[in-house]
C-alpha cells in the first residue's frame, strides 16, 4: 500500500461529501468489472429496443439488469457492514444504525 492509500480517510463519520469508502483494490476491480458488465447489458437493451425487439425478450433481459444490479448492491451492503458500519459503531457513533436503515429501505423499495 502506498502513502496516498494509507491517507485515504475511512468510513468515519465527516461530512457526506467528506466521506470515502476503503475497498481493496481487489474489491474495487471486481465491482468495477460487474459494474462493466450491466453497463454491455444496458447498451444491449438499448439495441434491442433500437430494433425492435419482442417485448418479452427485452423484459427478460430488464430482469437479468436487475438481477445483476441487486448483486451488486449486497456486494457493497456486505462490506458496508463488515468495515464502515462496524468501525463506526466501535468509534461510538451509532447514527450510523439510522443511515444504514434508511439505506437498506431505499435497497428494498
Amino acid at each position: 500500500m502506498d502513502n496516498t492509500e494509507q491517507q485515504v480517510p475511512s468510513c468515519g463519520h465527516q461530512s457526506t461529501t467528506e466521506r470515502k469508502s476503503h475497498h481493496s483494490d481487489k474489491t474495487k476491480l471486481n465491482l468495477i468489472q460487474r459494474l462493466n458488465r450491466i453497463e454491455g447489458q444496458v447498451r444491449g437493451v438499448k439495441g434491442m429496443i433500437e430494433r425492435d425487439t419482442y417485448c418479452d425478450d427485452v423484459l427478460n433481459q430488464i430482469a437479468s439488469i436487475q438481477s445483476a444490479l441487486n448483486g451488486l448492491g449486497k456486494q457493497l451492503l456486505e462490506h458496508h457492514l463488515k468495515s464502515c458500519v462496524v468501525e463506526r459503531i466501535e468509534e461510538g457513533d451509532h447514527e450510523v444504525l439510522d443511515e444504514l436503515l434508511t439505506t437498506v429501505s431505499k435497497l428494498i423499495k
